[in-house]
């Protein structure tokens, strides 16, 4: 070909607001020039004024990228499509700085109750540069299909049931979600005795009269307040007349 493009750019998946650059290199018979792309959505559009091989990044949004190179003689090639895939859930200057791109897990698998038949779905998320793979475990096994941010089983079996996790990998190392439990089985129906004996436990707990305070002193990003000390204390004297247990916290 007239155009052989000697470096891919690669996904990445970062936090909101995080700088960074795409890159593209390409060999060809004459001079080269290269534009940039992106897709949000179905909307696919140049991006003005991005031609050079490298494209620099504020992470804002969620987007797909691609270079086209062509030279002369009217020949081009497209690099492939990418994805600089953005965690909103992240807070701007997340990670620090010297974050080399290793993966950072931002949500772990929660423990889920699933009749036999219905659906089951775990989900975790990481970010990295380059953007991380995933693989699944069981009870240690290894399942070869589940290779996504989500594990999904369509219709559930007692044999699903287990401690499930998730291996989160680049080129830069590897991180393990937290290990979470799953439950496959039929829904129990209790007696109805033992429904009575369960409502009127429900009903005392639910009736006791518990206050909890916490009171906040030092803030890392705030001036100390004056008073709270004083205030936890005062109020909960108030709420103990009125008849409540009181938990009191400091800090």
């Amino acid at each position: 070909t007239a155009i052989t493009i000697t470096e891919q750019p690669v996904s990445v998946s970062v936090p909101v607001g995080y700088s960074l650059t795409l890159r593209c290199r390409a060999q060809g018979r004459t001079s080269l020039q290269y534009q940039w792309f992106c897709q949000y959505q179905s909307d696919c559009r140049l991006i003005p004024g991005a031609t050079n091989q490298d494209l620099p990044i504020i992470a804002e949004q969620t987007q797909l990228y691609t270079c086209r190179v062509n030279d002369l003689y009217r020949n081009a090639v497209f690099s492939d499509w990418v994805k600089v895939e953005v965690h909103q859930c992240v807070a701007r200057g997340l990670p620090p700085r010297l974050w080399q791109g290793e993966p950072v897990i931002v949500l772990n698998p929660s423990e889920q109750r699933v009749e036999v038949g219905q659906p089951l779905q775990l989900q975790c998320a990481a970010m990295g540069v380059p953007a991380p793979s995933y693989q699944w475990y069981r009870n240690g096994n290894l399942l070869e299909q589940q290779k996504r941010k989500k594990l999904w089983i369509t219709h559930t079996k007692v044999s699903d049931s287990g401690t499930y996790l998730c291996c989160v990998s680049n080129s830069h190392g590897e991180h393990w979600t937290n290990a979470v439990d799953v439950h496959i089985g039929r829904d129990e129906i209790l007696p109805p005795a033992d429904c009575f004996q369960l409502f009127h436990l429900v009903f005392v707990l639910a009736t006791g009269k518990i206050a909890l305070l916490v009171g906040n002193n030092r803030y890392q990003h705030h001036p100390n307040l004056m008073a709270p000390v004083r205030d936890v204390f005062e109020l909960s004297r108030l709420l103990k007349h009125l008849g409540f247990q009181v938990v009191s916290l400091l800090d």
